[in-house]
């Protein structure tokens, strides 16, 4: 793996609702939609897409098959209970797919921001978060949260804050409980599920 791609993610997917409007920024309307692409186990990561209104087309409705070349992005979201990291793919090229195969493709180069924190699942699977830091233009950086398996597991666990990285792998979706005054709400976090990486420096 070489280190020169910062942030690359390709996906190939169905489009699960039409895009709506989400705001609007220096002049330039942006919109949203969720794009769902299919595991290899059968079920479905659902991706939050944003894309600049120049690149909609009326072709998007629920259930075509799109591609989508974007990067990962992240932001922090006020909300009553603190902030909350928000993570989708940014749209930078976008078009109707002639098939309906599904690829979720990730490619990586960035920074440790936090110590990895090694797990085992109660069937004693092998687990290590990482949060990296990707840098991009004008001084700004993502926050992205990963998840490694298996044997990386324990590679990554070696791993310290600064320490760059190169990374593939997917961006996958998964649902939690979450109880706020006794009310539980379902709703939907976003990480990076690391296939392959290596150390840089």
């Amino acid at each position: 793996m070489e280190n020169q791609v910062q942030n690359s993610l390709f996906l190939c997917g169905e489009v699960e609702n039409p895009p709506i409007f989400s705001h609007e920024a220096h002049g330039i309307k942006f919109y949203t939609f969720t794009l769902l692409t299919k595991r290899l186990s059968g079920t479905f990561d659902r991706i939050p897409v944003i894309i600049r209104a120049e690149l909609l087309s009326p072709d998007f409705i629920e259930g075509a098959s799109v591609s989508v070349k974007a990067e990962l992005r992240s932001y922090n979201k006020k909300t009553e209970n603190g902030n909350r990291l928000i993570v989708s793919a940014f749209a930078k090229e976008i078009s109707l797919s002639e098939d309906s195969n599904h690829e979720n493709d990730l490619e990586l180069f960035g920074t440790l921001c936090k110590e990895p924190v090694y797990r085992k699942t109660p069937l004693g699977r092998e687990i290590c978060d990482l949060m990296l830091a990707i840098n991009r233009k004008y001084g700004r950086s993502d926050y992205l949260p990963a998840i490694v398996w298996g044997q990386n597991a324990r590679r990554a666990a070696e791993l310290n804050v600064g320490n760059t990285v190169n990374i593939l792998g997917r961006l996958q979706s998964r649902e939690y409980i979450k109880v706020v005054d006794g009310i539980e709400t379902v709703r939907t976090t976003y990480e990076v599920s690391i296939s392959a990486f290596e150390k840089v420096m």
